[in-house]
């Protein structure tokens, strides 16, 4: 942070800010290398074993990288509960050029957080004049521990990608404000389509525009002022300087096909939620006291960033009355100390923009079973680093604080910050410490109970995954996954009538189409080791019913049918497999179906594909025996 800057106006126009180039570029240099320094563990962690199935390996459309079907898929698609096609885009690309590796998305997320914040230093120098401020609130951004999920979790890339595009929003919107034109207009609006569409929590974007229009750009008429005054906001003068309604009028009036953007993204965001299975139905009141509460403790991890984890469960009761009043006063207490210092604009900008980018994300329409999430403070959090750095600056440029000291103490809190944020990176090397982090900083996490027995089990550490699992059922009884979970470990030791009940309460719990399938198809295994061809087959039926693309139980189907001789239904089940997933051991299964049907021809004509599939086609052929000798 620096004391007062030369007013734009003031500066030589060769240097366009007051800022030599040179200076720019070093401290971008040294903001980059400060974010691969705290970031660099990620090159070398997995996948989480959260989400990123879904958005990745398990993903046969992102799996077939950027072809064209994956992008007609991307715009209609509204799996994982969102409708973002930029971002499956993104995801398919990284297919295309990484394959089924995590350390490809993993550098592609944290490029896209080094951009970002270079971009907001950027941004934030051109529209104030401000050099130092600016770099500081992007290092706020780059180094804060609460912004490493958005990066270290490849699923997030939604984050990453659609603040990039709101902050290119921003970049454009300048380029407009200084000649609104139809066509620097319709960039704007692209960008923000763009950002929508990689994920909908960048919809508040027209009412941050405003708050931009406020400032720094100050675009409402000013009476009785000179001038408009950027960065020292102070008006030590009088309170003359009033902001026209009619200019207000105007400005809203601009942002009207952005709203209408807003309007068509919500409408599309909330089917894909419902459809997922993603919205909870929490009661009013307890989503209400939720709200006012994480705002509360959003804060509190803003200015100390502890016990933070991937997932922080919500509450089965009302909170206690003295919790919920203690959270109110002190957002009543601090939007009254803004309101007081209304010269200062950036307080008001960056306490507005705090409040309003986390509406979305705060929990009154409630999405999903999480109170709040470290993501999504990656927007948000910039309005409070405006406030803070501005404050800052000001309050030590008027009490004549000797520069070296304060650029001694933000080395310090970046310093300190980059040490917590690198050690919250190291907790996603593998999944166990993650998890077991989770358990440890939260209560009653019943997904970190049961995502941590996952992580065992995948271990083959059964007995110690199974307590896990056992906790997250007593805690959330509801939870499908636990249920599902615990039917596995009952099934791997033979008690099968109790993993048919698991399976059966898991599948009726299940709101995911994938989880519910999944339930299905093991269901479909229990009743096929007692015997019971019926039920086996029935439970495999409704798990390619829910999830017509889950090419495993079609290929169980397949199997199961052609044990019990129903060969067209074996012919049906393989070929749905394999249009979904070709394979050399699939191909050879439709031959088997097809030859034991008297179709000759076709069944040749399946092994010639299977032929140009595989390396190893006797490797292949003797998979293809295995599965029907089961």
């Amino acid at each position: 942070m620096t004391t007062a800057d030369l007013k734009p106006a003031q500066q030589p126009r060769s240097l366009q800010a007051g800022t030599p180039a040179t200076r720019m570029i070093l401290l971008g240099v040294v903001l980059a290398i400060g974010v691969v320094a705290t970031y660099y563990p990620v090159h070398g962690q997995p996948f989480a074993n959260y989400d990123d199935a879904d958005y990745t390996f398990d993903n046969m459309h992102v799996r077939a990288g950027l072809e064209w079907s994956t992008l007609r898929w991307a715009l209609t698609a509204q799996d994982a509960a969102n409708w973002h096609p930029v971002t499956w885009i993104s995801h398919a690309l990284d297919a295309q050029l990484f394959g089924m590796t995590p350390a490809g998305p993993h550098d592609v997320n944290l490029l896209f957080h080094i951009v970002n914040a270079l971009l907001l230093f950027w941004v934030l120098q051109r529209a104030t004049g401000s050099v130092g401020r600016s770099w500081m609130v992007a290092a706020l951004f780059a180094l804060h521990p609460l912004n490493v999920e958005s990066v270290a979790w490849i699923a997030e890339r939604k984050n990453v990608l659609s603040m990039f595009f709101l902050l290119l929003t921003l970049a454009a919107y300048r380029w407009y404000a200084r000649k609104p034109v139809a066509g620097r207009y319709l960039v704007v609006f692209a960008l923000f389509a763009l950002g929508l569409m990689s994920k909908p929590q960048v919809i508040t974007l027209p009412f941050v525009l405003l708050l931009w229009d406020y400032w720094p750009l100050e675009r409402v008429a000013i009476r009785h002022s000179p001038f408009a005054v950027r960065q020292n906001d102070t008006s030590q003068a009088s309170g003359e300087k009033r902001i026209a309604n009619g200019e207000w009028r105007g400005l809203l009036w601009e942002k009207v096909p952005m709203f209408a953007l807003c309007l068509i993204s919500a409408r599309l965001t909330l089917r894909a939620q419902a459809g997922g299975g993603a919205t909870s139905a929490y009661g009013h009141v307890l989503r209400l006291e939720n709200a006012v509460i994480s705002y509360a403790r959003y804060l509190g991890k803003a200015v100390w960033p502890s016990h933070l984890a991937l997932f922080y469960p919500y509450p089965t009761r009302l909170y206690p009355a003295w919790e919920v009043a203690s959270a109110a006063l002190l957002l009543i207490v601090i939007t009254l100390a803004v309101a007081l210092a209304w010269r200062r604009r950036y307080l008001t900008v960056g306490w507005l923009w705090f409040l309003g980018t986390l509406v979305p994300m705060i929990g009154v329409v409630q999405v999903g079973t999480q109170a709040m999430a470290d993501r999504y403070a990656y927007l948000p959090f910039v309005g409070l680093f405006v406030m803070i750095c501005w404050l800052v600056a000001d309050v030590a440029a008027q009490a004549r604080v000797p520069l070296m000291l304060l650029r001694v103490v933000a080395a310090c809190v970046l310093v300190a910050l980059a040490v917590v944020s690198h050690r919250q990176v190291e907790f996603w090397n593998d999944h166990v410490t993650l998890w077991t982090h989770a358990t440890e900083v939260t209560h009653d996490n019943w997904v970190a109970e049961n995502n941590l027995g996952a992580a065992l089990l995948k271990q083959s550490r059964v007995e110690d995954a199974i307590p896990h699992f056992r906790a997250a059922v007593a805690i959330n009884p509801d939870d499908p996954n636990s249920n599902l979970n615990i039917g596995t470990y009952e099934q791997m030791h033979g008690n099968l009538p109790a993993a048919i009940e698991r399976y059966k309460a898991a599948a009726e719990l299940a709101r995911n189409i994938r989880t519910k399938a999944r339930a299905y198809n093991n269901l479909a295994y229990a009743y096929k080791e007692i015997g019971d061809y019926p039920d086996a087959k029935q439970s495999f039926q409704n798990a390619v019913k829910w999830d017509p693309e889950y090419s495993g139980a079609w290929i169980s189907l397949g199997l199961l049918a052609q044990k019990h001789g129903d060969l067209a239904l074996a012919v049906n089940a393989y070929g749905h497999a394999l249009n979904i997933q070709p394979s050399d051991y699939g191909y050879l299964l439709l031959a088997s179906a097809l030859e034991r049907n008297g179709n000759q021809q076709q069944a040749q004509a399946a092994r010639r594909q299977a032929a140009l599939l595989s390396d190893n086609l006797i490797s292949a052929q003797h998979h293809a025996d295995e599965l029907l000798s089961k």
